[in-house]
């Protein structure tokens, strides 16, 4: 119903609206925070697991619709460092989504020119997720068009802390004053440190917290929040946010 209201107050199409949208500054990196997949299945009266799968089917239109819009950059928060909390069932199957989403997406992704990436710690994740990732990630790595960056395995404080480790024993390699540790300095220890700050952060769910995810990068990155529940978020939906995004004045500090 949402939807259907936005569309009919602008009295446009949706692919009226497309076109619209891209004639402005189309967000160069989309972060987002897939949220809701549970309750979504809980009040369907279905397993939660259910609801991480159709949440998987999202993953694909989305970057679908991304990749054509022009956006470089899809960052989608996966399973954070704090998710291993979650019983042993839900956690294996999630473990389980990245092979089955790649392997029938992959020919998809190859053909649309989107590069996937990973910011997370591989080394604690099973085998299996590890070697599909690998696979997608070595499949793509010519292609020039989207990032399809995968935040799995990802906490941000634990990304923060992982950069500050790395920095104090390189200071101490290169006998760095501490005068010459700057923010360019310190990005460049992070993950993301070969892409660019996200321009749009998008929360499903309700929810409106960040849930420790990018804090460093997020530092001037608009941020747009939704009741839909993941499984429920369209294309619709990302460019009415994309066009909320495009109605801000973004200072960076400045008047």
């Amino acid at each position: 119903m949402l939807k259907k209201f936005f569309f009919r107050e602008r009295n446009q199409s949706f692919e009226e609206m497309v076109k619209e949208a891209k004639k402005g500054y189309v967000p160069e990196h989309i972060a987002i925070i897939m949220d809701g997949n549970g309750r979504w299945a809980k009040r369907k009266a279905m397993p939660r697991i259910a609801g991480h799968h159709e949440g998987m089917k999202v993953v694909r239109k989305i970057t679908k619709f991304a990749n054509e819009m022009g956006v470089k950059v899809l960052t989608l928060y996966a399973f954070s460092t704090e998710n291993w909390k979650r019983p042993k069932q839900e956690v294996d199957f999630l473990m389980k989504l990245p092979q089955e989403f790649l392997g029938t997406f992959l020919p998809e992704l190859v053909e649309e020119n989107v590069q996937v990436r990973l910011i997370g710690h591989e080394q604690g994740l099973p085998t299996h997720t590890r070697a599909a990732i690998k696979k997608a990630m070595d499949d793509t790595k010519d292609n020039t068009g989207l990032i399809l960056n995968f935040a799995l395995n990802y906490g941000s404080r634990d990304e923060m802390v992982y950069a500050i480790r790395n920095l104090v024993t390189a200071s101490k390699e290169e006998n760095l004053h501490p005068q010459e540790i700057t923010e360019e300095l310190v990005s460049s220890y992070l993950m993301t440190k070969n892409l660019p700050d996200p321009d749009l952060l998008i929360r499903t769910s309700g929810e409106i917290r960040i849930s420790n995810f990018m804090l460093w990068q997020i530092a001037y990155t608009e941020l747009w929040f939704t009741d839909v529940f993941w499984p429920d978020f369209t294309e619709e939906h990302l460019l009415e946010a994309i066009l909320n995004f495009q109605k801000r004045g973004r200072r960076f500090g400045g008047v």
